[in-house]
C-alpha cells in the first residue's frame, strides 16, 4: 500500500491510498467516524431555567456543542462506574437576561476542554429570565451517538481523467463545464479534483474530457474533515490504535477456537 498527501489544512486532510482494497479503505472510514473517542455533554442538571425553552431542548443543544478533546487526560468511563476526575468533566452555566447565552459562557473546570465554537447560541434570555445548570461531559464513541463523531470521513475511487484541449469540440462544449475548471478558454485537468466536479464533467463530451475507472479498484482519494474536537492527525493516530485493538481481539478469538 502507498500513501501520499494530496491537500492538508488545519481541519481537513486529503490523501491518496494506492494498492489497497475497498474493504480496507471502508473499514478505515468506519473506524475513524465510529471508534475514535471524543468529549461531549451527556447529562445536564438544571438548578434554574425560566427561559422560553424547556430543559430538554437546552440539554439537547448542549449535547451537540463541539468540545475540544484531551485524550491524554481522560479515560472512557466503564458502564456502571462512578464519576471521577479521570473520566468526567463538569461545565457550569449561570446567566441572567436580557442577553443571548452562547457556548462560550460555559465555564469548564479544564481549560483544555472548552467549546470549539464559542459563538454557538444556546438560549436567548429576556429580562427577568435566568438559567443555571451543571453539565457533565465524558468520552464517547460515534457508534453510540453522532455527538461523539469526530468529523466527516469520505473516500472515492480515483478516476482516470484525460483532457483534450485541442479537440475541435472544445468551443462547443466549454460552457457546459463548471467554470471552476475553465481557465483562459481551456480546461485545467488539475482542478477536476472532487466527486462533485468529476460527476459534473463526466458524460458532457468524452472527446474533451474523458473520465473512466479501472476494472480493478485499488486507488482511492480519502478525506477527513474534523469538527474540531481533534485534529485530522489525532483522528488518524487514535483510529489506527483502535484498529490494532480490534485485530488483537480478533486474533485472540481465533486462538480460542
Amino acid at each position: 500500500m502507498k500513501l501520499s498527501i494530496v491537500k492538508k489544512k488545519k481541519n481537513r486532510i486529503t490523501f491518496e491510498i494506492a494498492k489497497s482494497s475497498i474493504g480496507y479503505v471502508n473499514s478505515l472510514r468506519r473506524i475513524f467516524m465510529n471508534d475514535v473517542p471524543t468529549m461531549a455533554i451527556s447529562t445536564v442538571e438544571f438548578k434554574q431555567n425560566t427561559s422560553a425553552l424547556y430543559d430538554e431542548s437546552i440539554a439537547h443543544r448542549l449535547g451537540l456543542i463541539v468540545l475540544k478533546t484531551d485524550l491524554k487526560s481522560y479515560n472512557i468511563p466503564k458502564e456502571g462506574a462512578e464519576e471521577s476526575a479521570a473520566t468526567h468533566l463538569h461545565l457550569t452555566l449561570k446567566e441572567s437576561g436580557p442577553k443571548t447565552v452562547y457556548a462560550g459562557d460555559l465555564k469548564s473546570k479544564d481549560s483544555k476542554v472548552v467549546p470549539v465554537f464559542p459563538e454557538t447560541p444556546i438560549v436567548k434570555l429576556m429580562e427577568t429570565q435566568d438559567i443555571e445548570l451543571i453539565a457533565t461531559a465524558h468520552l464517547g464513541f460515534g457508534r453510540n451517538h453522532s455527538k461523539w463523531t469526530p468529523g466527516i470521513v469520505t473516500y472515492y475511487f480515483k478516476p482516470i481523467i484525460k483532457v483534450n484541449n485541442k479537440s475541435p469540440k472544445l468551443k462547443e462544449f466549454i460552457d457546459k463545464y463548471p467554470p471552476k475548471i475553465v481557465k483562459k478558454g481551456t480546461i485545467d485537468e488539475s482542478k477536476i479534483n472532487s466527486p462533485e466536479l468529476i460527476d459534473a464533467c463526466k458524460g458532457v463530451c468524452d472527446d474533451v474530457v474523458s473520465i473512466t475507472y479501472p476494472e480493478e479498484q485499488t486507488e482511492f482519494i480519502f478525506t477527513i474533515e474534523c469538527w474540531g474536537q481533534l485534529s485530522p492527525k489525532e483522528i488518524i493516530e487514535e483510529g489506527l490504535k483502535q484498529y490494532d485493538r480490534y485485530l488483537d481481539e480478533f486474533n485472540k478469538l481465533l486462538k480460542d477456537l
